[in-house]
């Protein structure tokens, strides 16, 4: 069947909530109703089920960060996710698309928790984090303020997630005896140092980097060269991607659950056929697409 004649199916087939059919059984030729769950694709602002709260992390320094986590709805994770935003003066938060889109999906879709959380100074919808931008110094406490609010609540599985400046801090401060791994996407290495780097080697957990093809910082073969401090590292270079990952968040996605929860089929599913509600897709229009990437193809109704 052709792609638009299968998008179409799909289309006319989820019109109504419920759809009966009537085949004839092989074995006795008695007519038999069959009834088609309604299948609804996964777009950007999409929002899958999951159990969601709003948390603070109190950093040993005294500020007070706003954030949230969202667990699979009514079971257990089986791992956790412990985002680092990209940098806040250039509109990375909490809210950052790839964070936000694994926060809306991975509940439900890997049974994985999601920690998101405003660094010192940062404001989202959530709300703004209290403190001051350090430029990744001071920062260190809100790392560590991260982690042990992740232990305490026993979240299982514990990774750091970090993108851009967030994959500094995560370098930087990361090493962390309750920490499973990490995964940095657009590592840019502006920050760490080689001795940073090199506490990675005998930490002896995964440190995977996803790198564009077209990265703005490091590209694939530099990422490659720098990460021979840490043997074991994994660099991923992603075809065609950007810095801001804009266009290529599932592929983040397949690419973080594959580590974390390697039990879950990838590619991750591109529809669902449960409760779904939407997020408001203009909430930072006047923001870097780094911070909330507008679904480009194919707006839901209402979005």
């Amino acid at each position: 069947m052709a792609v638009a004649a299968m998008a179409s199916f799909i289309m006319a087939e989820t019109s109504a909530a419920r759809v009966r059919r009537h085949k004839r059984s092989a074995s006795t030729g008695q007519a038999r109703t069959c009834r088609l769950v309604p299948v609804t694709m996964i777009r950007g602002n999409s929002i899958l089920p999951a159990d969601r709260e709003d948390i603070e992390l109190h950093t040993a320094d005294g500020e007070t960060l706003v954030g949230e986590l969202a667990v699979p709805p009514g079971r257990k994770p089986t791992g956790t996710l412990i985002c680092l935003h990209p940098l806040p003066t250039h509109g990375g938060m909490m809210d950052s698309h790839v964070f936000r889109k694994a926060a809306w999906r991975l509940p439900a879709l890997a049974d994985l928790a999601v920690l998101r959380f405003n660094t010192r100074g940062t404001s989202s919808l959530r709300g703004t984090s209290s403190g001051t931008f350090d430029a990744g110094e001071s920062e260190r406490f809100d790392v560590h303020a991260a982690i042990e609010f992740a232990e305490f609540h026993d979240l299982p599985n514990r990774w750091l997630i970090g993108w851009s400046f967030g994959t500094d801090l995560a370098l930087r401060y990361g090493a962390d005896p309750s920490i499973a791994g990490v995964i940095l996407l657009s590592p840019p290495l502006r920050t760490t140092s080689d001795a940073e780097l090199a506490v990675w080697a005998d930490f002896g957990v995964p440190v995977v980097a996803l790198v564009p093809e077209f990265d703005d910082y490091l590209r694939p073969d530099e990422a490659r060269q720098r990460f021979a401090a840490i043997p074991h590292a994994e660099v991923i270079g992603i075809p065609g991607a950007k810095h801001l990952w804009v266009g290529d968040a599932e592929t983040a996605l397949n690419e973080i659950v594959k580590r974390v929860a390697p039990d879950v089929p990838t590619p991750l599913p591109t529809t669902w056929d449960g409760p779904m509600t939407f997020g408001d897709a203009s909430a930072y229009r006047d923001r870097t697409v780094a911070a909330f990437e507008s679904e480009s193809v194919h707006p839901a109704a209402g979005e």
